[in-house]
């Protein structure tokens, strides 16, 4: 007698993610518009914020939230609120990231910040300088964003010349996602040119005090991801992602799932990761907004 195999169910509809998209879209919009003008440092905050919200749901959506259909989720989280980035390449860099086993590698960890030993040597003093405060918090906050984006430009302009189509694909469907904004910003938005840069400065910094030590070089895969146990405004924005061993291992849990499954389980994961823990974001500023974390060139990676 055969039995009938267990029929695949519907993933329901994760009406948190899709509520806070909304919400988002619209804290992005009154800022641009009503409180632009009624209090313009209010509208700016608001798109801050937004905007940083705004690519923490890109990142969930990339790791297929709120629908079953990527399509869905791309569509959502399609008008290009940062600016910058490309979703399409964010999220072919962040899935190869995702292969732990390369985590902080400088070569094949598209998101790693540190460089081959040989490479870091070879910079001019004041290139060493440069990177040096940018390994330091004051300094990702400050000039993170802008180091971020042009070694990010080089890189795909190196494959795109190199005859990459899907990396050339990426930046043409970025275009129209940043025509959405430009489009709104000239027809319906209400604040300066200057702030509007200025707010979506703030929150490619912001985002860059998330990433600024997720991973650490490690002699151990397992040992290279962070837990940052804050459960305050950057944990929100970052919707929970400071949790981020959690995360790695379970990349398809939604957002709100993840300090369930963590405080719960707290010594199983800080066992997991060697204890690189941080009790909360305040511990980080303490310790490095003026101190080096570690250095640029990887202490640890050696040429094959």
């Amino acid at each position: 007698m055969e039995i009938a195999p267990r029929p695949v169910l519907p993933k329901p509809v994760e009406w948190p993610t899709l509520g806070l998209l909304s919400l988002c879209y619209l804290v992005w919009g009154i800022g641009t518009t009503w409180a632009a003008v009624w209090f313009l440092p209010l509208g700016m905050l608001m798109v801050t914020l937004a905007a940083v919200l705004h690519s923490s749901l890109c990142h969930e959506a990339l790791h297929g939230h709120p629908f079953q259909r990527r399509i869905l989720n791309e569509a959502l989280v399609f008008p290009a609120l940062s600016l910058c980035i490309p979703y399409q390449r964010f999220r072919d860099t962040h899935l190869a990231h995702h292969t732990d086993s390369i985590l902080t590698d400088p070569y094949d960890d598209p998101e790693s910040n540190y460089l081959d030993q040989g490479v870091w040597n070879r910079l001019s003093p004041l290139k060493q300088a440069v990177l040096n405060l940018n390994n330091r918090l004051v300094g990702r906050l400050l000039i993170g964003p802008m180091i971020g984006q042009v070694a990010f430009m080089v890189s795909d302009w190196r494959a795109i010349r190199a005859g990459d189509k899907r990396v050339l694909a990426g930046w043409l469907w970025h275009l129209p996602a940043l025509a959405l904004v430009v489009w709104w910003m000239v027809a319906l938005g209400q604040m300066p040119v200057w702030a509007f840069v200025l707010s979506s400065y703030a929150a490619l910094s912001i985002l860059k005090i998330r990433t600024f030590l997720e991973h650490q070089a490690h002699a151990r895969a397992r040992g290279r991801t962070v837990i940052i146990e804050d459960r305050g405004l950057l944990a929100f924005l970052f919707l929970n992602n400071n949790l981020h061993v959690v995360h790695h291992m379970h990349p398809k849990l939604p957002w709100y799932r993840l300090p369930a499954l963590y405080f719960p389980n707290r010594a199983r994961y800080l066992a997991r990761n060697d204890g690189y823990m941080f009790a909360s974001y305040a511990e980080v500023f303490r310790r490095y907004l003026f101190k080096a974390k570690d250095p640029v060139p990887h202490p640890l990676w050696r040429r094959p």
